[in-house]
């Protein structure tokens, strides 16, 4: 008997810890300014919020992609480094870039916005539905 109320206990626990953690940054925050076509989801954390989202075909590193232009703001009085994910559900393709990528210490300021280039390559047309997902790196 000692064990099934360990157990019932140890869910428990799981079960809140889970959804404190799933709770911390999930919301549903959009983008101020979007100049997309298509439905966008959105997944940001509640110490950033994204101020401008702008996508365009054209070349980066004299390459052919799909560059999306992203500016994030630290709305939290305590800097944050971020993990900005983009994904193409339409097109099966994502990509991920840290926010900002160096730096020392590589953190955005309380009331600063950083702009960021995530170029998809090879990518010929723009995406009709995305995920965008902003998390803040543990501390």
């Amino acid at each position: 008997m000692k064990t099934s109320v360990r157990r019932t206990l140890l869910y428990i626990i799981m079960l809140t810890l889970s959804g404190t953690l799933l709770w911390s940054c999930a919301g549903t925050k959009k983008a101020e300014k979007v100049t997309c076509s298509g439905s966008i989801e959105w997944d940001i954390c509640e110490s950033a919020e994204i101020t401008s989202f702008a996508c365009e075909l054209g070349k980066f590193k004299k390459k052919p992609a799909l560059v999306y232009t992203v500016a994030i703001k630290n709305t939290d009085p305590a800097p944050h480094r971020y993990r900005l994910n983009i994904f193409l559900l339409d097109q099966d393709k994502a990509a991920g870039f840290l926010v900002p990528r160096k730096g020392k210490p590589p953190v955005v300021k309380p009331g600063e916005t950083v702009t960021v280039k995530i170029p998809f390559f090879k990518a010929t047309k723009t995406s009709e539905k995305m995920l965008v997902i902003l998390r803040t790196i543990g501390e």
